[in-house]
């Protein structure tokens, strides 16, 4: 499975190095695009050829589905002296195959449109005719593949500032990009197929999560085992009214396997009647308890929640913050400075909003850029980061970064993000490492959540304590998988 994700550099860097392959890379993407696109083609085809290289593949399908015995209908409303030198010699091989190029939109009803109008290289709302013939093929009811990357959406950013396409499939070239992934990506990218030209692009600059990246660390348990063999768990939050939070994180904890568990309630509560296993104590003696700590849910930001805080960080343990946690650290300089010189590791699970309030800026700034504000929250803070939203983007400290892919729109409800903050802290007590934890918590937050929508459980209404169980039977079976 390709995994890597390249930025701009990268890519150009490769496309610079290639640039006298045979055959060309343009001829490599056209052919590949034109396989998917014949999967896809039920009557004739509509391409929108743009003015630059993404014009180009559109030009090489065009000619690849005429030779294959289609009639497709190309519409090209540039001057062909100005296209670029190989995008130049696709529209001249397009024409002399007998290929003939509309400037108007047509009335006909088409059975696939192929969009390869914009690449990567945009970085601007499209305007004029390109914007009017967007709109329509968006209106047409057809099956839209686009080449590349759906024109209007930029694919370094995940980012849409106009007009955009919204594919059915797209056919992205040598390696996967992260606007791809994240952000408004995904909406409108449909069904991704990576055409990698033959090219070996490495590691990348960053990667897509998936189990192989905690495979490490999928090991059964030793038959000789005690509770203290996985961790104690300290949970701190549960102000007054806000109690369910805490309750989340910490059946979550206890059930993705730590020894024992101890929420640290500001609420007081006699007991967890749900789940009797949780160990309700004062915050002051559940952090006394603990090998690792997670602060946040339902901590409410009252001057007491300040103070835990604060004495958190001077613990020395496995450090995770989220919710309210975070809001305060936001707000208050000098616990930022103990997050950045703590020599415990410390995790960060914003969301935008909150991610925002860390930078000091506006979450529109945040969905702008997720891997510059991931990566930016990660050196700031000296933690590792997961930047929760769609395409969650996880950084380290050190500069690496990596987006999740799985999960859906049933993650959008109140808890679920306690139940992760539960998840991470139970890898967390069971001494897997800080990404690793991070990663797999991620990746397991969402593979739950697609678990419980492939058995009609949502989207809609799917509730974080669902998350929890099908959490369990998945991590359980990669487990047994990795033997």
């Amino acid at each position: 499975m390709h995994t890597a994700i390249l930025q701009a550099q990268a890519l150009r860097a490769l496309e610079a190095a290639h640039a006298d392959a045979t055959p060309s890379l343009m001829e490599r993407a056209g052919a590949c695009a034109a396989r998917i696109a014949l999967e896809m083609l039920e009557g004739r085809a509509l391409i929108l050829a743009g003015p630059g290289n993404n014009g180009g593949d559109a030009f090489v399908v065009a000619r690849l589905l005429k030779e294959a015995g289609h009639t497709p209908v190309v519409l090209f409303a540039g001057d062909s002296n100005k296209l670029p030198a190989d995008a130049r010699a696709a529209h001249a091989a397009w024409m002399e195959c007998g290929g003939q190029c509309l400037a108007d939109y047509p009335v006909e009803h088409f059975g696939l449109i192929i969009d390869g109008l914009f690449g990567i290289g945009l970085a601007r709302p499209i305007e004029g005719p390109y914007a009017e013939w967007i709109e329509r093929a968006n209106a047409s009811g057809a099956p839209i593949l686009a080449l590349d990357t759906p024109s209007g959406l930029n694919a370094l950013t995940g980012q849409v500032t106009g007009p955009t396409i919204r594919a059915t499939r797209t056919a992205t070239f040598i390696a996967l990009k992260p606007g791809l992934l994240t952000g408004e990506g995904p909406d409108f990218c449909g069904k991704l197929d990576l055409c990698d030209l033959g090219l070996n692009v490495g590691n990348g600059d960053g990667q897509v999560v998936t189990p192989e990246s905690f495979r490490a660390c999928l090991k059964p348990r030793p038959r000789n085992s005690h509770k203290g063999s996985f961790g104690n768990v300290a949970i701190l939050g549960g102000a007054p009214g806000m109690a369910g939070a805490a309750l989340l994180a910490g059946r979550a904890a206890l059930r993705l396997g730590a020894g024992r568990v101890y929420l640290g309630m500001l609420e007081t509560l006699a007991v967890d009647v749900a789940q009797p296993e949780l160990m309700l104590r004062s915050p002051d003696e559940a952090q006394r308890l603990a090998s690792v700590l997670a602060i946040g849910p339902g901590l409410g930001q009252s001057p007491s929640a300040e103070a835990l805080l604060a004495q958190a960080f001077d613990g020395g343990l496995p450090l995770i913050i989220d919710a309210d946690g975070l809001n305060l650290l936001a707000k208050t300089p000098q616990l930022q400075r103990k997050c950045a010189v703590s020599p415990a590791p410390t995790l960060l699970t914003p969301h935008p909003a909150e991610a925002a309030r860390l930078l000091g800026c506006l979450p529109g700034a945040i969905q702008a850029d997720r891997v510059k504000a991931a990566l930016e929250l990660a050196k700031r803070f000296s933690a590792h980061v997961a930047l929760k939203g769609c395409g969650t983007v996880i950084a380290t400290p050190d500069g690496r970064w990596f987006i999740n892919t799985n999960g859906n729109p049933g993650l959008a409800s109140a808890g679920t993000g306690d139940v992760l903050t539960g998840m991470l802290a139970a890898l967390l007590a069971q001494r897997w490492p800080p990404l690793e934890a991070m990663l797999a918590a991620v990746h397991l937050h969402g593979a739950a959540a697609d678990a419980c929508v492939a058995t009609g459980d949502g989207p809609v209404g799917l509730t974080a304590g669902e998350l929890i169980d099908p959490a369990r039977r998945i991590l359980n079976q990669w487990i047994a998988e990795s033997l």
